[in-house]
């Protein structure tokens, strides 16, 4: 006979698959000199500092509190591509579950997808555009949040 408290803890909650955000995977923004910011804010506001720029900030997920997740900050070459087609100075990296609902959803609602989704060893991303003409870009993690151990707390 199957222990029901057993089964209801393997099986996955509604909510966990309902395609939405989850919080903010990063923020990102254009710099004369992304050397020199990085090393600002490292030596000024004690930034622990990655070749990325900095996986600065650590939070805990309200669902499974052992899990703790961060925030990366980075400072890109003004200029850069990265954030095309916006001429915006900054983007933001918003945590998802369930990106392939999240995506047919935004495409049922019309919202430009700028590529397929893409996966990597920490997760999945896709890029979105705005009303406001920002590109975002969506990041599903894979369960373990991974980084370099070091992290501004």
């Amino acid at each position: 006979m199957e222990d029901q408290n057993n089964q209801t803890h393997n099986s996955i909650s509604p909510v966990e698959t309902t395609p939405k955000v989850t919080g903010i995977g990063g923020i990102f923004f254009f710099s004369d000199n992304p050397t020199e910011t990085k090393e600002w804010y490292a030596k000024n506001l004690g930034l622990e500092i990655n070749e990325w720029g900095s996986s600065s900030f650590e939070s805990r997920n309200i669902n499974r509190p052992d899990e703790i997740n961060t925030l990366q900050w980075s400072p890109f070459k003004k200029g850069s591509e990265y954030f095309a087609p916006s001429k915006k100075e900054f983007m933001i990296n918003y945590r998802v579950q369930n990106i392939e609902g999240l995506v047919n959803k935004l495409k049922e609602n019309g919202v430009t997808i700028l590529d397929s989704i893409a996966t990597y060893d920490y997760g999945k991303f896709v890029n979105i555009m705005d009303t406001e003409g920002n590109k975002i870009e969506l990041w599903e993690p894979n369960d373990a949040d991974q980084n370099d151990g070091k992290t501004t707390k």
